[in-house]
């Protein structure tokens, strides 16, 4: 299954707080039955090379892998994380202009994100890379059934709580994706232990 051939942007009205709308979505080749652990981070970055899917040389992707490397894991590509049954996307589809995301904005791309996590029926686990997938993810759920998965509080404060969407397991968490996350120690040890937390709940050695 190539992901970006099921997805496309259909919002009508620019957003005003996007570069251009250009929605970066994974080109790639996955088997969507070997996926049980679904990703979500903030967005894209403004040069394509340094998407996670450009390559083990692009920046994104360097962070992701020492991401894991915290953790324990050794990766050396992202087909290494899709053998792990683990999936790596965005919450916002297109490079921001800015440092912050609107709320329309992330409300824009909740169609496309939705579709995308419903591509893989075999997920156990969603993990919440920083603020913005937290809100983009309270969206869908809250549409769904009328209430929040993450409760507005300081992730913090709630990471080791356990937060279940539909049964499967959901872990609050920071960015990983970008500068800041390879300079902040106490989020880069935050973010390792919730790694570790998601390989005790599911198998992620691809072996399905």
């Amino acid at each position: 299954m190539k992901i970006s051939e099921y997805l496309q942007c259909e919002e009508s009205s620019p957003c005003d707080d996007v570069e251009v709308m250009n929605p970066v979505l994974p080109d790639i080749e996955v088997d969507k039955e070997k996926i049980q652990v679904v990703m979500i981070t903030e967005a894209p970055p403004r040069n394509i090379d340094d998407y996670f899917y450009s390559g083990p040389e692009s920046f994104f992707f360097k962070t992701v892998s020492q991401a894991f490397k915290d953790a324990g894991k050794e990766v050396a590509s992202m087909e290494d994380l899709l053998d792990m049954g683990i999936y790596l996307t965005t919450a916002i589809k297109c490079p921001k202009a800015r440092l912050g995301v609107s709320t329309q904005t992330t409300k824009n791309c909740l169609k496309i994100l939705k579709k995308e996590i419903d591509l893989f029926p075999r997920v156990k686990v969603y993990m919440l890379m920083g603020d913005v997938a937290i809100k983009a993810f309270n969206y869908i759920a809250k549409a769904e059934s009328g209430q929040r998965v993450i409760p507005n509080i300081s992730t913090y404060k709630i990471r080791q709580d356990e937060y279940f969407y539909q049964g499967k397991r959901v872990f609050p968490s920071y960015v990983i994706t970008g500068g800041n996350f390879l300079i902040e120690k106490s989020k880069r040890k935050m973010v390792a232990d919730d790694l570790r937390r998601m390989f005790d709940t599911v198998r992620v050695d691809g072996k399905n």
